[in-house]
């Protein structure tokens, strides 16, 4: 048996989320393994790195699947991205050592949110950002960006309650801008359900003065959710990258 990582970029507009569902078809995981099982002849289990939500993109999502026999990855690859529809590709395949699981051996992820402050929404990008015609300040939200890095229980920054566990550490948070867009870059070990959402939102109540930056802690501290900002769209949200030790 041989085990192999794949890195996948999609689109994530038309479908509801990353992992398989019982009653829809319309998932990237599940879009995913019936290609693989078709071009394999069996059926074969395709492990993400972790769940995107509907709507959520990625640049570099990763997943593992094992095989019986050796392939040529470039090969493999042609003929899978063959069978898939154009908003999912496959970017490489890579033969890894066995016992590497796309979730369970990642050490962290990065995201990326995507703002656009015009008057209007940008023609071309409006799918891929949030619409959000106020003026930032982006001072205030890298203020308020430092009580959100290190190692919390975010436990008020989630909308999944019963998590076993919620503390995870976020290495940084870096604020981009330029003209009207704007880019909010999340580097940490791992994120809770909506986490990346929600911090956004408190950004961006942040940056229009509705909260001041060290309100940005209270929601650590109390681990209430309702002293965290808005839940931002899934259109912005980019998985730019998962990493491996």
């Amino acid at each position: 048996m041989r085990t192999y990582k794949l890195t996948i970029a999609y689109d994530g507009t038309r479908y509801q989320g990353w992992q398989r569902q019982g009653n829809t078809g319309n998932t990237i995981q599940g879009i995913l393994e019936e290609a693989v099982s078709e071009e394999t002849g069996y059926e074969t289990e395709v492990n993400g790195s972790g769940r995107t939500d509907a709507g959520v993109h990625a640049r570099g999502q990763t997943a593992s699947i094992v095989l019986p026999g050796r392939i040529t990855e470039a090969e493999f690859t042609w003929r899978l991205n063959d069978r898939l529809p154009a908003d999912i590709r496959i970017l490489r395949t890579e033969l890894v050592k066995n016992g590497f699981h796309a979730r369970k051996s990642a050490s962290g992820k990065v995201y990326e949110y995507h703002v656009d402050t015009g008057e209007r929404p940008d023609v071309f990008t409006r799918r891929y950002c949030y619409h959000f015609p106020h003026f930032l300040d982006l001072d205030a939200m890298r203020e308020a960006a430092g009580y959100l890095t290190g190692t919390h229980e975010y436990a008020g920054y989630t909308d999944k309650k019963g998590e076993k566990s919620t503390r995870r550490t976020i290495y940084d948070i870096m604020i981009s801008g330029q003209g009207s867009r704007l880019v909010i870059e999340y580097n940490g070990t791992g994120f809770l359900y909506h986490m990346v959402r929600i911090l956004t939102g408190t950004l961006l109540e942040t940056g229009t003065g509705q909260r001041l930056p060290g309100e940005a802690a209270a929601a650590l501290r109390t681990k209430d959710r309702r002293q965290a900002g808005f839940l931002a769209p899934a259109r912005g949200l980019f998985l730019r990258e998962v990493r491996y030790d």
